[in-house]
């Protein structure tokens, strides 16, 4: 293995192009970040900066690996006339639970409203919701969105895979236009985050609460963050980066839990808020 892996680091002149644009609308709103903010974005792309972390590559099976397509630099994402930006009437988050998440309703209840608070301080400015959990059997029929909804996102511990040659998903999104809306949804199974899903006396529910404190999310990872702002951002990223697509469940667990520059960046742009009162 270790003869394999292989270290990528970006140049300076990638890292500017990915981060920084020329066009004068994005110089204009540049001008008027908070020198805070101004001193992150010219930092992040400096040599001794460890904000663009170098990516390790352990095996050709690694997503970045099979997936050779060029990253979308800001710019690209600004000028696309198709992302996604929420209204004043539509800038809700809806949590939707699939099948019990606890073998107790008391374990349920606190893993949603765990996932609720981390949910609230990472989409910071966003109203974050939740509706009533629904059985597994009603999965294939359809559901009427919240007229606020930005997006529906689904959470299990049930695995996932979407057709018979797959075989499995940590999760999926999707966007579509039509109506004259984006309708937003996006799914996501912390089944094999479960340190019993390879044994035989896994259920398909949590069955003791893992949680330590109060300010400890670390049940959840970041693992379906990327399915919420993969809406928002249109694409993976090919940087070091929680937006970093994985295939697998090593690869999964050695992407950084933080978004690079660039992806903080288009989310800011995206939802509007503060990177100083976020962080």
């Amino acid at each position: 293995m270790g003869d394999r892996m292989q270290i990528v680091r970006h140049s300076e002149q990638t890292l500017k192009t990915a981060l920084i644009s020329k066009n004068p609308v994005l110089v204009s709103q540049y001008e008027k970040l908070d020198a805070g903010e101004q001193r992150l974005m010219n930092e992040a792309f400096q040599p001794a900066s460890d904000l663009f972390g170098p990516i390790t590559l352990h095996s050709p099976s690694d997503w970045i690996t099979s997936h050779p397509e060029a990253p979308q630099v800001f710019e690209q994402f600004f000028s696309d006339p198709y992302r996604k930006t929420p209204s004043p009437d539509k800038c809700s988050i809806y949590i939707q639970s699939i099948g019990s998440l606890g073998n107790t309703r008391i374990i349920s209840e606190e893993y949603i409203k765990w996932l609720t608070g981390y949910c609230k301080a990472y989409f910071y400015g966003l109203r974050v919701k939740l509706l009533e959990p629904v059985p597994v059997s009603t999965t294939k029929c359809s559901f009427r969105k919240p007229e606020d909804a930005m997006c529906v996102v689904g959470i299990t511990v049930i695995d996932l895979y979407p057709r018979d040659s797959w075989n499995f998903v940590f999760g999926q999104a999707s966007a579509r236009w039509y109506s004259f809306f984006w309708h937003c949804v996006g799914i996501f199974s912390f089944a094999r985050y479960g340190s019993d899903f390879y044994s035989m006396r896994y259920e398909g529910k949590v069955k003791k609460l893992k949680k330590t404190s109060s300010s400890d999310s670390s049940i959840f990872d970041n693992y379906y963050i990327p399915e919420i702002t993969s809406v928002l951002l249109l694409r993976s990223c090919k940087l070091a980066c929680l937006m970093q697509g994985s295939n697998h469940l090593e690869e999964a667990d050695r992407c950084p839990l933080n978004l690079c520059p660039t992806c903080l960046h288009k989310l800011q742009c995206a939802i509007g808020f503060s990177i100083v009162e976020s962080y």
